[in-house]
């Protein structure tokens, strides 16, 4: 390793003195709404804390360089950067879809604010974590990732899940294929897991099916819960609707190792295909568009106690 890359992320108080001009107009505005912006300020402490703990500690004799995640899709990786994140879960997420492999370590700057599933260091550990790794000592935890690759070349990454549908509250229309079966469909999307997402987005759709389930008298199982190395993804049609044209034979399913989930767009505009809920970071996905959905040949690789 010739380079320790500290990836952070806006607090929520920095974007507010983005969005307000100044932190007093910020301030006027969130208690002339009726909050306590003492906890904004609190939790920007909190985080400057945590950077200052964790650059003075780095002190490896190594090159320390931080950036803000906003630079992630252009910034230049190499292959001799050690990655340490500080942030929520999402910053994770987001940092690994760049990074070709290398280490993650992940930092919880504020532990009395965030749970952190997938941050195992407080910030006085980066130091003990990054000199593991650099000793070759480090336990590793490969985590695996979801690739679309589409018919015009584009590439995208997912650490958590896939979206496919549209940018609107408007049905998305395509064709959907998996292995010898396939249909059209209209819906609002379809959504692609991981196993370290299968406790996130994809939960949430459980948790609807069960409370329909529920309402009209029939059964529902608890869930898919995968594991993070899980060579497998899981897909979930949402609100599939039937008509003439659109069928709903097709709802849910697990994408095999080595098996790719087929879309091809049939929605004249509007269509999308993002990941890790980044909305703005994302493909468009419009009519003669077909994305072939997989496990990505890389994994991402978080370091743990």
């Amino acid at each position: 390793m010739e380079k320790i890359v500290v990836v952070t992320r806006k607090t929520r108080l920095q974007e507010l003195v983005e969005r307000f001009n100044t932190q007093g107009q910020a301030k006027f505005y969130i208690e002339h709404a009726g909050g306590n912006f003492a906890e904004y300020e609190q939790e920007n402490d909190a985080y400057a804390r945590s950077l200052e703990v964790i650059q003075k500690s780095l002190d490896l004799e190594l090159k320390l360089q931080f950036i803000d995640r906003g630079f992630l899709p252009t910034f230049v990786f190499t292959k001799d950067d050690l990655m340490i994140t500080v942030g929520q879960d999402g910053l994770v997420a987001n940092t690994a879809k760049y990074v070709k492999g290398q280490p993650i370590i992940a930092v919880n700057p504020d532990p009395e604010r965030f749970d952190g599933v997938l941050l195992p260091f407080a910030p006085a550990e980066a130091r003990r974590a990054a000199t593991a790794v650099l000793c070759g000592k480090a336990q590793m935890q490969a985590v695996t990732m979801a690739e679309a690759s589409f018919n015009d070349g584009q590439r995208m990454l997912a650490f958590n899940d896939l979206f496919v549908g549209v940018r609107t509250h408007v049905s998305a229309r395509y064709n959907i294929r998996l292995g010898e079966h396939g249909e059209a469909q209209s819906s609002s999307g379809v959504l692609i897991s991981t196993g370290a997402g299968s406790t996130g987005w994809l939960s949430s759709v459980f948790n609807m099916a069960r409370g329909v389930a529920s309402l009209t008298g029939g059964r529902s199982g608890d869930g898919i819960r995968m594991k993070w190395d899980d060579p497998r993804l899981a897909f979930v049609v949402r609100e599939p609707f039937i008509s003439r044209h659109s069928s709903a034979g097709i709802v849910a399913g697990m994408i095999a190792q080595g098996q790719e989930l087929l879309l091809e767009s049939t929605v004249p505009s509007g269509g999308c295909v993002f990941s890790d809920g980044i909305e703005n970071d994302f493909v468009e996905f419009n009519s003669g568009s077909i994305a072939h959905i997989r496990a990505a040949s890389q994994s991402a690789q978080l370091v743990v106690k």
